[in-house]
């Protein structure tokens, strides 16, 4: 694994105590210009730089995540953070037993409704590295999250959730807020089971359909 080029004397790492039996913690502290702390995050498993914050997953837990609904809870609450934010996938395919339209319906549900990235990391050396490169891309660019951008536009947490709705093909302004207005907020909508959504005004079979695999719902 090539080392990262540093542009600053240090990269200031914190990560959570609970990353402790990762490995990733060790080869972070390995790189030239990296100081790591460790402490209990109330958000992601590493912050790195004040730049990034990283939710970090084995294939196993990415797929446990989207069981028990902890995944979009996850993606949403990054997704209010103010951050830039990022999933890292780490590991060779699980053996759980669950479609990969499922799997794949929660990346593009990560990526595209909660606007964070999905990133696939071989095991614990690679996931720090990956996260050191992304720190300096990010202080290069200087780019502004998809969280901020929405923002600037409205500080309406209702559109917000509304715009995030409408990343979900078939879903538009209408619709989202038919769904908002049903549910309350998106945590339910995301939470929500077939049925539930066809009660929805303007939500038939095929748009309930299109929601649940954009939201990587396995079928029952």
């Amino acid at each position: 694994m090539n080392t990262p080029v540093s542009t600053k004397n240090t990269t200031l790492v914190f990560a959570d105590d609970r990353e402790r039996a990762s490995g990733v913690i060790g080869f972070l502290e390995k790189f030239p210009h990296v100081s790591v702390e460790v402490r209990r995050l109330k958000l992601g498993d590493f912050d790195v730089g004040g730049h990034l914050l990283v939710e970090r997953k084995t294939t196993l837990d990415f797929g446990l995540s989207i069981i028990d609904g902890r995944l979009f809870r996850q993606a949403y609450r990054l997704a209010f953070s103010g951050r830039q934010c990022c999933f890292i996938l780490e590991g060779p395919p699980s053996n759980l037993d669950m479609s990969r339209e499922a799997l794949q319906g929660a990346m593009i549900t990560v990526s595209l409704v909660f606007g964070q990235s999905v990133l696939r990391s071989r095991g614990p050396e690679e996931t720090a590295w990956l996260m050191l490169i992304a720190d300096q891309q990010l202080t290069r660019a200087d780019a502004p999250s998809p969280a901020r951008l929405i923002r600037r536009k409205s500080r309406s947490p209702r559109r917000i959730q509304s715009q995030m709705l409408q990343a979900i093909p078939g879903l538009g302004p209408d619709k989202a807020d038919a769904l908002l207005n049903h549910f309350g907020n998106i945590q339910t909508v995301i939470s929500a089971h077939h049925d539930h959504l066809m009660r929805v005004p303007g939500i038939g079979e095929t748009t309930a359909e299109k929601i649940l695999d954009a939201l990587g719902h396995a079928p029952e």
